[in-house]
């Protein structure tokens, strides 16, 4: 196999380098401090004081990685803190009950399970008084009838341990599913806008990564969590109840444990927010490169992107180290107060006896409970640790939710098919115009071709025809109602948007051609098929209509997706439709054969024909040239080529 070399473009060398040199950053600007490289000779001291420092370098990033998120007008956001606490607490304030049957059954089995421990010491306390008196055949009895009811006691645990786990997956299954449904419903939401600014990558990591992470989380880790935590105190009320004295040790390292927690969970929360940010980063660069191969393969970009990628996850790797140290620090903690109670019961409980302060049958008991506590208690702080990266991933999909709607729909409905823009501005970054006042009314019925050099504005201004952004200045109205103002249904039965992107969702073709109308019947699928010259192969599907599309199913040519796309207008039957180029991304034959599909969906309406190639202008009733921002020209073909101005340029250019 030859090797490619990435940075050749065909493109002429100055025309290539000036190209390749707008998308390149410095090459003396790092993205990661040299604050934050470990010293590659140093003493042991300088080392410890270089690791502390790279240490709160990180957390400093942290700390104004989510300040900057929580404060950003671009992009998606990240929710506040008690946003989560205020949404997992309806999420369980919904399903009280099942919580109260998760800790009923934990406490029941915990509470088991903490009987045997209190009586195996009752049978050491019983057997040493019987042997000291001789009676070593009631001591014998006494161990039989203990066996025994331990026996049975450790049979009840386990039913109840079972009811426990159960219960606690219908919760965390419960909690899972809305969860979910919230975060699909708050996507659905979002303004294209802001999803555009945001980038698909940071959108991307979100709904696979940060959702995977919650799942994980409520499934598993808040379960775990109640379970932990319940055993816990109730061990700890057992412990002092057999022994104030013997229950000092696990008490006081138990108290130093939570110290190191508390500082933990002050500070994992927003190093797991940075840690998901880079995740972003890197998705984002990644699907722009992919996205964008054969501008990278044409400008010779391939060592540039390949640069930006390693400096994405070298970031991500400084985030990643920040939240192991935070870990490192809390697991050798836990390590330490999970080692000494042991040693310092069997102490205490030796200088106890000795001083008649205790029984042989308590230190038993305070034993087997030391070792019933610190179980569940390093359990409870593991499965804290990954209730905090769940929580870091539900505070970023929950900012989905926050991000405020780009319209506010209204009362009024329009009374008429008239579409007029008037003072159209609008700018994706502030201060940055890109359409510049423009007044435009469409006839009814009539078809008008916008175009333009490419950049003039000619895909926002169908944009804005069509609803899909609200102007920055100035009004698009229909029927003199704003587009904005109405209901996106409503919205889409007045005025829709052809662009070359179509998708099929995983579901029959009935599914993917009635989204636009989901009353439809057979019928009017078929009408709507029928009419964008599809339902002949339709028909010879397997299954017909009820036949798979998608991921996994029978997957459709470009054309036929595109065909079935058109369906669904069909269905929608709007009056106006706005055509963004909707066959420049398909192969010249089956273009021409889809512009005849159109037809039928075409016939009876008004059509704004967003123009990159000319020919589709030459039969409009009108034409807009779009120059800069603004409309410089708005005529017929033949009136345009006679007035020698920018649209007559743009034509011989076009035809020569």
């Amino acid at each position: 196999m030859s090797h490619v070399d990435t940075d050749v473009s065909p493109l002429p060398p100055d025309l290539a380098a000036e190209s390749a040199r707008t998308w390149d950053r410095p090459a003396d600007v790092s993205v990661v401090p040299d604050e934050l490289r470990p010293p590659t000779a140093a003493s042991p001291q300088d080392r410890v004081r270089a690791l502390r420092l790279r240490h709160q370098l990180r957390e400093r990033r942290a700390h104004e990685f989510v300040a900057d998120q929580l404060s950003s007008r671009k992009g998606l956001p990240i929710a506040e803190p008690r946003r989560v606490v205020r949404f997992i607490g309806r999420l369980l304030a919904e399903r009280k009950h099942v919580v109260a049957a998760v800790l009923l059954a934990n406490a029941l089995a915990a509470g088991a399970g903490l009987l045997v421990p209190r009586l195996l010491g009752a049978l050491v306390d019983s057997t040493v008084a019987d042997v000291q008196a001789g009676r070593q055949d009631a001591a014998l009895a006494a161990a039989n009838s203990m066996a025994v009811v331990v026996a049975g006691i450790v049979v009840l645990q386990g039913l109840l341990t079972f009811a426990a786990q159960a219960s606690s997956a219908v919760l965390g299954q419960g909690v899972l599913a809305a969860a979910r449904e919230y975060v699909v419903r708050a996507i659905l939401r979002l303004p294209l806008s802001r999803v555009e600014s945001a980038g698909s990558g940071d959108l991307v990591t979100r709904v696979t990564r940060d959702v995977g992470t919650m799942s994980e989380s409520v499934r598993w880790a808040l379960p775990q969590a109640i379970i932990a935590g319940t055993t816990v105190v109730l061990t700890l009320v057992a412990m002092l109840g057999n022994s104030l004295l013997l229950s000092v040790p696990s008490l006081v390292l138990m108290g130093l444990a939570l110290i190191q927690v508390r500082r933990y969970l002050a500070r994992a929360p927003k190093g797991y927010l940075t840690e998901g940010g880079t995740y972003s980063r890197i998705n984002t660069t990644l699907t722009e490169t992919v996205e964008g191969a054969r501008t990278v393969e044409a400008l010779g970009l391939g060592a540039l992107r390949l640069r930006r990628g390693e400096g994405d996850m070298e970031v991500s790797g400084q985030a990643e180290r920040y939240t192991m140290t935070l870990r490192n620090l809390l697991f050798a903690v836990m390590d330490l107060a999970f080692s000494l109670p042991r040693v310092l019961v069997l102490l205490l409980g030796a200088v106890g006896y000795a001083q008649g302060w205790a029984s042989l049958g308590q230190i038993t008991t305070a034993i087997l409970y030391t070792e019933a506590l610190w179980g569940p208690f390093e359990i409870l702080v593991h499965t804290v640790d990954r209730v905090q990266v769940g929580i870091a991933s539900t505070t970023r999909l929950l900012g989905i939710a926050t991000v405020p709607p780009d319209r506010e729909a209204g009362a009024a409905r329009p009374a008429a098919p008239d579409l007029v823009g008037r003072d159209l501005r609008y700018a994706y970054r502030a201060d940055h115009d890109v359409l510049h006042g423009i007044d435009l009314a469409l006839r009814p019925g009539e078809r008008l071709a916008v175009v333009g050099p490419s950049g003039s504005g000619k895909s926002t201004l169908g944009r804005l025809l069509a609803g899909i952004h609200g102007p920055r200045t100035g009004t698009v109205e229909v029927g003199g109602v704003g587009l904005t103002s109405l209901p996106l249904d409503v919205l889409r039965s007045e005025v829709a948007l052809v662009t070359q992107e179509h998708h099929v969702f995983i579901g029959s073709v009935r599914d993917n051609v009635v989204l636009a109308r989901e009353d439809a019947s057979d019928a009017a699928v078929i009408e709507a098929l029928r009419a964008v010259d599809a339902w002949d192969w339709v028909e010879r599907l397997p299954e017909g209509l009820a036949t798979k599309l998608g991921s996994g199913h029978t997957q459709l040519t470009p054309g036929r997706a595109q065909q079935i796309a058109l369906a669904r207008l069909i269905l929608a039957d709007p009056h106006t439709i706005v055509l963004d180029e909707a066959t420049s991304l398909i192969d010249p034959r089956t273009a021409r054969h889809l512009e005849g599909s159109m037809s039928a969906l075409l016939t009876g309406r008004t059509v704004v024909a967003i123009a990159h190639r000319l020919h589709t202008a030459h039969d409009a009733e009108r034409i807009a040239v779009v120059i800069d921002g603004r409309i410089v020209e708005l005529g017929s073909h033949d009136e345009l080529v006679a007035r020698d101005g920018e649209y007559s340029a743009l034509w011989r250019a076009w035809t020569s």
